[in-house]
């Protein structure tokens, strides 16, 4: 898969079958879609194309927007570049694009940009100043402009804003079975390993910590969580503690793993961590020994739950 970071930059030498979305999650029912794209693009003997935006349209739109994203946009790349997809283009959303008529919009990115032949699109699409054109709309400019459309029904457009819902709720409510079912692989943080209070060296388990820099990234509901890494071509397992150390009075919160049957200097890496289940909640304890002995009976549960794996 080729991808690009502003569509003026995009080959098009060769036309091109085009879906357009946010694609938070890459889940089961955006894999749908993608494969649909992909399939109509090999029939047609061109491109697939996903034109996909960043920043998120309301964090440019609604500067005081909290949203959270499912995936980060390097994750989101990550995961397309499974799909049997092309060409990835992640164009820049600013105020200034926003403002594009849906004529312009039309010639300048799927037309000019994009060498468009076949849009696949959902039901609802708006696109636009304002986001006042609709599928109709596209459809009348692609009889004017040589280019096809192909609409997305109701049912799986529904699917889609259903599951991105569910994963969503699913991860702040801890559920990361549920959500890594929907999303049809295992819900990721990426980060890089930062110096922390090295509490966990003292009580014997020296934990890595994640600082992740990307602020709209949806963190999961805090607690202790079982996870596992590919670090330098081999898969590690381990626990994961989100929260705020309350048993000693922590007052941010913070990502820490600890890795099994390992030792290895992590600091100033960038990892990528896939969560697997929830063991419990985060717990204030009355001392440090009563903490090292939870984190003793996490690591139990965690390693039969491991092993039942294999």
């Amino acid at each position: 898969m080729k991808c690009y970071t502003d569509a003026k930059t995009y080959d098009n030498q060769t036309p091109s079958v085009v879906t357009i979305g946010t694609f938070d999650g890459v889940h089961i029912g955006h894999k749908k879609i993608i494969e649909r794209l992909v399939e109509s693009a090999r029939r047609m003997n061109i491109e697939s194309v996903v034109l996909t935006f960043f920043p998120h349209p309301r964090m440019v739109l609604q500067q005081d927007s909290n949203i959270k994203l499912i995936n980060t946009i390097d994750e989101r790349t990550q995961i397309l570049k499974k799909t049997g997809l092309d060409s990835l283009v992640i164009h820049p959303f600013t105020k200034d694009f926003s403002r594009l008529t849906a004529g312009e919009y039309v010639q300048q990115m799927l037309i000019g940009y994009l060498n468009v032949r076949h849009v696949i699109i959902g039901y609802d699409h708006r696109f636009g100043r304002n986001r006042n054109s609709n599928i109709t709309d596209l459809a009348s400019y692609g009889i004017q402009n040589d280019f096809t459309v192909e609409e997305i029904s109701k049912q799986d457009i529904d699917d889609v804003a259903i599951s991105s819902t569910k994963i969503r709720e699913a991860l702040l409510d801890g559920n990361i079975v549920k959500a890594n079912t929907y999303l049809g692989y295992n819900f990721m943080l990426t980060g890089k390993v930062v110096k922390g209070k090295e509490l966990g060296r003292k009580l014997n388990y020296p934990t890595a910590n994640l600082h992740i820099e990307e602020s709209y990234k949806l963190v999961p509901k805090n607690g202790v969580y079982i996870v596992q890494s590919n670090i330098d071509g081999r898969t590690y397992f381990g626990m994961m503690n989100i929260g705020t150390n309350p048993t000693v009075n922590g007052t941010h919160q913070t990502i820490e793993t600890h890795f099994f049957d390992t030792r290895f200097n992590l600091y100033d890496k960038k990892i990528q961590i896939q969560m697997l289940k929830r063991i419990r909640d985060e717990k204030k304890f009355n001392s440090l020994e009563d903490l090292q002995e939870a984190m003793q009976q996490d690591e139990d549960f965690s390693r039969d739950y491991i092993n039942s794996l294999v």
